[in-house]
């Protein structure tokens, strides 16, 4: 199966319809306005374990950047922190 990589900046607008939740994603144009960039659509039954698997992503990061933070005031490197890590979930 192919996979498509979508860039979004938030969420424009959300719908459940015939038990299938559908999300409208948006990204921010040139102009500042938002722009709609495609739909999610989820089965309502897999919707709460789509949530909880986004919100342990956003703990591992908050996790992540903390860590940075501190070993960035306790051994400043002049390098960045980085900001990327794998979820799996």
């Amino acid at each position: 199966m192919s996979q498509s990589i979508l860039f979004a900046d938030g969420v424009l607008e959300a719908s459940v319809h015939v038990g299938v939740a559908r999300v409208t994603l948006g990204q921010t144009g040139a102009d500042g306005k938002p722009l709609a960039c495609g739909q999610l659509a989820i089965p309502v039954a897999q919707l709460p374990a789509f949530v909880r698997s986004l919100q342990s992503l956003l703990q591992q990061f908050e996790a992540k950047r903390q860590q940075a933070q501190q070993a960035q005031q306790q051994e400043p490197t002049g390098q960045p922190a980085a900001d990327a890590f794998r979820f799996s979930g």
